[in-house]
């Protein structure tokens, strides 16, 4: 299988980028795309030539450390995977692809697809904690979790926090991600007494990083490689309104 790859290269923040053609000749269509980009990046390397730059960590679409646009769509608009699950099976012999990072909001270019999202951190850093006894662990059944409940909070968490959502938003709004840590904490019972305060805290942080606002596009939920439905959205702006 032959594939051609347009890849933005990028030193640095400050200088300038631009897009760098490839080729990848005679390689399997099992291949996963960043598996592809480790060969390329071995023989950029025997040509004493500067490797591409990518974020990757588990490689299984967990960690959300992965990311960035294929051909204009993140993750590159497969629904359900991020970058890592992406294999060369789904696209045709010779075809082109378009790789650049995330661009949106706070996303600073480091290098070539590797973005700052440390904002993201300082988000959930805003969230703060739970209000938990210290001490003997407390009985198991002394707080009742309905299982709707604990299905839906655990649906919100498994965001994994990749930056599709903000990358595929025209806003670049950081909604989707910020509503979803609201929602898995004020849903359980651990969390409500910090509800309010967490929700404010949190949209209030995004907003001062420099995130754009929601206007419930809808473009982050079709890019969203853990399906996280818009109704958090809706649930984090009744929590902050209260």
């Amino acid at each position: 299988m032959k594939i051609y790859l347009k890849i933005w290269r990028q030193k640095n923040y400050s200088e300038p980028g631009f897009f760098e053609d490839f080729c990848l000749d005679e390689v399997s269509s099992d291949l996963s795309l960043l598996e592809a980009l480790d060969l390329l990046n071995e023989r950029l390397t025997r040509e004493s030539r500067r490797p591409i730059s990518f974020d990757s960590d588990c490689r299984e679409g967990i960690c959300g450390t992965c990311g960035f646009l294929i051909n204009g769509r993140p993750h590159g608009g497969f629904e359900g995977l991020t970058t890592c699950q992406v294999y060369l099976r789904k696209f045709k012999n010779e075809d082109t692809l378009v790789l650049e990072p995330f661009r949106g909001g706070p996303f600073r270019i480091i290098t070539d697809l590797v973005v700052d999202r440390s904002k993201f951190d300082e988000i959930i850093t805003a969230g703060g904690y739970i209000s938990a006894s210290v001490g003997q662990a407390p009985e198991a059944n002394s707080i009742l979790v309905p299982k709707e409940i604990a299905e839906e909070a655990f649906d919100a968490a498994a965001c994994i926090g990749c930056g599709a959502c903000v990358a595929a938003c025209p806003n670049g709004s950081a909604m989707l991600f910020t509503s979803a840590k609201i929602y898995h904490l004020n849903k359980l019972p651990q969390g409500r007494p910090e509800a309010k305060k967490r929700a404010s805290r949190m949209i209030s942080k995004m907003i001062e990083s420099g995130f754009g606002a929601c206007s419930l596009h809808g473009e982050c939920e079709t890019v969203c490689p853990k399906k996280i439905s818009l109704k958090v959205i809706n649930f984090a702006l009744r929590e902050a309104r209260r």
